[in-house]
């Protein structure tokens, strides 16, 4: 895993926007971040200095951006209910943009790169081919409130999705079909994601952090408190060991588990 020094975490949050979403890509060497002025913008990890223009083809602002799993591809998605899929190189959109969503809250690409997810305000997780740019199946059952997060489980097997009421569930990643019962939330669900192994999922809500088995979805550590504003980024360290969250005050913890 990369290790920012202070320069270089100071400048990476040299943005003159307000930034909604960020991501590195597979070699850690570039950061791609979406933006509320409707752009995405590419920066070299080690200096901060954009490498591209701004990438233009949103008409609202970016909430989630992700790069393909070989770096090749950018995805965003946007208030303006479309995603966007964009050569990483060249800067330029490769297809038309997804549509028929309403606000994109999350985006994410299988860990080989072939499907493309997405979870919106209109209540659902949707499974698109990455090549041919065309839902395969819409994720509805038990949805009833807006998706903010999804993710894949790194072995490809299982999509997890959090709503804002406070739901998570989890979908086998080929049927479609609910795994296990869904789980509640408590308060609403803001960020969701899988440990390496696949095994466990982290979720957060607006002040707390829960750990749950991927197997039995049963919880394992439950309100991890440390934060005073709500919990909008998470993730876990490429061993499994540690968790790392980002709340609306800045504050960023880094947890063993």
């Amino acid at each position: 895993m990369a290790v920012l020094s202070k320069k270089r975490t100071a400048q990476l949050k040299k943005h003159s926007k307000r930034k909604f979403s960020a991501a590195f890509s597979p070699d850690y060497q570039h950061v791609v971040s979406g933006l509320d002025d409707n752009t995405i913008c590419i920066k070299d990890a080690d200096t901060a200095e954009s490498v591209a223009m701004p990438l233009r083809g949103h008409s609202d602002s970016v909430n989630s951006v992700a790069f393909s799993p070989d770096g090749q591809k950018i995805i965003s998605g946007s208030y303006d209910g479309t995603i966007c899929i964009w050569d990483a190189n060249t800067s330029k959109a490769v297809a038309m943009p997804l549509s028929g969503h309403s606000c994109v809250n999350s985006v994410a690409f299988s860990p080989d790169g072939r499907c493309i997810i997405s979870g919106t305000d209109d209540d659902t997780v949707c499974i698109w081919d990455a090549e041919t740019d065309e839902a395969i199946i819409v994720l509805l059952e038990g949805c009833t409130e807006c998706i903010v997060s999804v993710a894949f489980s790194p072995n490809g097997k299982y999509i997890i999705s959090g709503t804002l009421n406070g739901t998570i569930f989890i979908w086998d990643a080929e049927t479609g079909e609910v795994v296990g019962l869904p789980r509640e939330h408590n308060p609403g669900v803001t960020c969701v994601a899988f440990s390496p192994d696949s095994q466990h999922i982290v979720s957060s809500s607006f002040d707390k952090i829960y750990i749950w088995d991927a197997n039995t979805i049963r919880a394992v550590a439950m309100q991890l408190i440390g934060h005073t504003g709500c919990v909008n980024s998470i993730a876990f360290s490429p061993d499994g060991q540690h968790i790392i969250t980002r709340s609306n005050n800045l504050h960023l913890e880094c947890r063993n588990w």
